[in-house]
């Protein structure tokens, strides 16, 4: 599909858009494709082998590797330090929410076990891995906020090309990291898939979650429609997950001839995100399209 879209966009009617329905018919020559180099997909096939081993047979007898990662080297038996994590413990989501506003600092969540590889690596990097390097994330980051390492991309790649249960790989981390909040992204009413979920499995996958050990539930909809949020929210509440809700950044709000997407826009939507249940709000710039300035007026207004 691709090089036939590649040969579709170059002719110069086509730029000039002056094209009509009889386009394709009158050029057969959209149909002749060069042959790909395809670089960035040998790439991940060779990281994938590298990283996993062979899943197909290929003419190569690479194995998975499992080396020691680089690190300071942490004692055995060293007392682990105590973070923000430990408030949650003894605060419930509640006053977990309330003791992170009081902050006067910084809160930082840390990508590094999800997003970082998702974008880096198309989430290949296996619980092995994460877990050899836990020890070190251990007595590092305990003042951590949180650290973002499940749900997105991660459920489905570790069963369809990690070959891992996802749901251990949350386990695992679990014991490896005690003391610092696991987050989650929960894509509304797809769950962690790219379909509708029915409510009965939200409510039982948000319970099973909490289970394995996850605290936090950043739920987003990436049209911003309040119904797709809000059993998403109570679901996770009442199994005594933290709710942060992600309010997905569109439009310009800086300029004042925008009168959509505006701060009354943005104060409906969080004045019902609140109203049903959420400990934290998030705004998300998906687009690319948050300007400088945007941070400080919009930030600045809701809070």
């Amino acid at each position: 599909t691709l090089p036939f879209l590649l040969n579709i966009v170059q002719p110069p009617t086509f730029i000039a858009n002056s094209v009509d329905t009889y386009f394709i018919d009158e050029h057969p020559e959209l149909f002749q494709f060069q042959p790909s180099q395809n670089r960035a997909q040998k790439l991940l096939s060779y990281l994938g082998v590298k990283v996993n081993g062979a899943q197909t047979p290929l003419a190569t007898g690479l194995l998975p590797v499992y080396a020691t990662p680089l690190g300071p080297n942490i004692k055995a038996g060293e007392k682990i330090p105590t973070g923000v994590h430990d408030v949650l413990l003894k605060e419930v989501p509640k006053g977990f929410a309330k003791a992170v506003r009081e902050n006067k600092g910084h809160t930082i969540t840390n990508m590094t076990f999800r997003d970082v590889h998702k974008s880096l690596l198309s989430t290949r990097i296996r619980a092995y891995d994460l877990a050899k390097i836990s020890s070190f994330v251990v007595h590092t980051f305990n003042g951590l906020f949180s650290l973002d390492n499940w749900g997105d991309a991660t459920f489905d790649v570790a069963m369809r090309f990690l070959h891992e249960c996802p749901w251990k790989r949350l386990e695992i981390l679990k014991m490896q990291i005690p003391n610092i909040s696991f987050q989650m992204v929960l894509r509304g009413a797809n769950r962690v898939g790219f379909s509708n979920s029915p409510d009965n499995v939200v409510y039982k996958f948000c319970d099973l979650a909490v289970k394995s050990g996850m605290d936090v539930f950043r739920v987003f909809d990436c049209l911003n429609y309040v119904p797709n949020f809000i059993f998403r929210i109570e679901a996770a509440a009442e199994v005594g997950g933290v709710v942060e809700a992600a309010i997905s950044y569109t439009g310009d709000v800086p300029d004042p001839t925008k009168t959509k997407y505006n701060l009354p826009y943005f104060f409906n939507l969080t004045d019902q995100l609140t109203k049903d249940g959420a400990d934290f709000l998030c705004t998300e710039d998906m687009a690319g399209v948050l300007k400088p300035d945007a941070p400080k007026i919009l930030i600045g207004a809701l809070r």
